[in-house]
């Protein structure tokens, strides 16, 4: 296995026309058969540049922006933006086009983290990752914020002297009412 690789040598792209059996009550496509596209080509991505089997371990800021619509082609491109020791994160951008009009629509942008996996089911160390260009250093480090904040909230959240009454003025300006 090499010891880095670049981002360009990870990059996948897929397309695929929606159809019918693809829609959700409302006529649109199901959401979740987008994300069953995305858990893919991210599954894609990550093996690729691990050179090995690889699960999802978390799917972070699913933003669906955009319907799709039937008949539309929808293309999704991935991308290795952040490499630890066992694990990626690799970046989706889902976009759809009007084949008729030709009109192309960002409809959903996510975060998977993969974690390599060797025969046996163990972790597996990945290559490093070669940033050779502005855009891949910002993905990498807003990788790196995003993987601080999760654990800033665990940490606050999970601590054994967590007690909801610290919070209960913050609470006061949304539209629950704690009744324990």
């Amino acid at each position: 296995m090499n010891n880095f690789k670049s981002v360009e040598g990870s990059k996948i792209t897929i397309s695929e026309l929606m159809l019918p059996s693809y829609t959700n009550f409302s006529g649109k496509i199901h959401g979740g058969y987008i994300l069953s596209l995305m858990d893919q080509i991210a599954f894609a991505c990550a093996s690729k540049h691990s050179e090995t089997y690889c699960v999802t371990a978390s799917v972070d800021t699913v933003d669906f922006l955009n319907p799709i619509e039937v008949g539309e082609l929808v293309t999704m491109k991935a991308s290795v933006n952040y490499v630890g020791n066992t694990s990626m994160v690799v970046g989706i951008r889902v976009e759809s086009e009007n084949i008729q009009t030709g009109a192309i629509k960002h409809c959903n942008s996510s975060y998977f983290t993969m974690v390599a996996k060797g025969e046996g089911g163990q972790n597996v160390k990945v290559p490093g990752l070669i940033l050779d260009d502005p855009i891949e250093v910002k993905r990498f480090l807003k990788a790196l914020k995003r993987i601080e904040m999760k654990r800033k909230r665990q940490a606050e959240f999970d601590r054994e002297d967590f007690t909801h009454q610290d919070y209960l003025d913050d609470l006061k300006k949304y539209n629950v009412r704690i009744e324990i």
